[in-house]
């Protein structure tokens, strides 16, 4: 199964690249918190520059679909690669002129977060220009394990510029991941795809009314709306306390080894993902929104017994089941994207899906930044895991009402 696929030099290509752009979107991620939080001392101000790293979606995502489906996408794609570099390192530069301000971290996060509106849809249409349908559900397993997986590097890196006090070398790390990134995207060999129907009308159209027509087109998909419903639900209620409220409560608890702790619960969590997405392949060729319903289950239950953790051992136990749950939905909502949706519409698509997702990162972080201030952190994790259950549950019963109300109009035709 893997064996022939990792013939395809393209492939491998595609792979390289998006595995080092992640580790080093990683490590900036990490050093945009923690630095933060040294500058500042503030879980508010902390939980700001979450926020500036969503708000970009929510103003350029649907344009940078559009943009991704009407221009050529290698040249887009190492364009924006190279144009990151510097802007990174600036940040690297103020802090050896000991000159860093925590308003440097916010717009420098803010333009960099909006260059991916453009970056990450454009990259994701490009993946099924280089892959066989029959081959697309172990491409994507791959290609999560890839992505998700290096955070199992993160210790490593982490652990020896956190303890030499270089956190700030992050930057330079993800610099050289955009270079390395660049590179690999020109190897990558693939053939623009010829319009399909009603494309020739669309390749007329300004952006905006090109946006417009994806809206109306999707409107009749009962499937993908659904996705698209179920993923605002989730990640909503995953957002913060996945990405602030660990690294807090893990700061509260162990005041002087909360960063290496959060930091080996990532390579933890990445080590998880790399098991889930090797067999994934084996128990599913297709996959579908009950299995991506079934995942959600798994990954509520993970969050929720993050909120009755007391020890380092039962951290370690909720992400681990996190780490089970999380890769299946995602890879799921990304499979059921590919399929279901024209090729010349998934530049769209695939933006549309992180307007959705950065649209509820901003909700979450927002509402339960602000609850954090008087309500314990460890309720909101318990409370957050048992809405994505109770929401998982809710549309796995809605799909059981419709599938019966189905038969019995077909039996009650015959």
């Amino acid at each position: 199964m893997y064996r022939n696929l990792l013939k395809n030099r393209s492939v491998l290509y595609y792979l390289a690249g998006a595995g080092v752009s992640q580790l080093g979107n990683v490590l900036a991620g990490l050093a945009f918190l923690f630095i933060s939080y040294e500058l500042t001392q503030s879980a508010s101000l902390t939980t700001v520059i979450a926020i500036s790293q969503a708000v970009p979606y929510l103003l350029f995502g649907l344009i940078g679909g559009a943009v991704a489906d009407r221009i050529n996408k290698k040249r887009l794609l190492v364009r924006i690669d190279l144009i990151r570099v510097p802007i990174i390192l600036f940040l690297v530069v103020l802090y050896q002129l000991e000159n860093l301000a925590f308003w440097h971290l916010l717009v420098v996060s803010f333009i960099i977060q909006s260059l991916g509106c453009f970056y990450n849809p454009t990259y994701r249409a490009v993946l099924p220009l280089v892959t066989p349908v029959d081959e697309r559900t172990t491409v994507n397993s791959l290609l999560d394990t890839v992505t998700r997986g290096v955070q199992v590097l993160t210790p490593v890196f982490s652990f020896v510029l956190l303890s030499s006090g270089n956190t700030i070398h992050f930057y330079s790390i993800d610099a050289l991941s955009y270079i390395l990134s660049a590179f690999f995207i020109l190897r990558i060999h693939w053939i623009e795809p010829i319009n399909e129907e009603n494309a020739a009308d669309e390749s007329n159209q300004g952006v905006f009314q090109s946006i417009v027509s994806f809206f109306q087109w999707i409107r009749g998909e009962g499937t993908i709306k659904n996705v698209f419903t179920a993923t605002f639900l989730m990640v909503f209620f995953n957002t913060w306390v996945w990405q602030v409220g660990l690294l807090l409560i893990l700061l509260q608890n162990y005041p002087s080894q909360g960063e290496e702790f959060y930091s080996l619960l990532l390579g933890w969590y990445g080590a998880g993902v790399i098991l889930v997405n090797v067999m994934i392949p084996f128990f599913w060729r297709r996959l579908t929104f009950i299995i991506y319903l079934s995942g959600s289950i798994v990954w509520g239950l993970g969050i929720f017994v993050l909120g009755f953790a007391t020890s380092l051992p039962l951290y370690f136990l909720g992400v681990l089941i996190a780490a089970v749950g999380l890769p299946i939905s995602s890879l799921t909502r990304v499979y059921l994207i590919q399929t279901l949706v024209p090729t010349q519409k998934l530049g769209r698509a695939f933006s549309f899906n992180a307007v959705i997702l950065y649209g509820s990162n901003v909700l979450s972080l927002l509402l339960f930044g602000a609850l954090a201030t008087f309500i314990k952190i460890g309720a909101i994790f318990v409370f957050c895991g048992s809405m994505i259950v109770v929401c998982a549950v809710f549309y796995l019963i809605r799909i059981s009402l419709s599938e019966k109300t189905r038969r019995k109009s077909v039996q009650a035709f015959k």
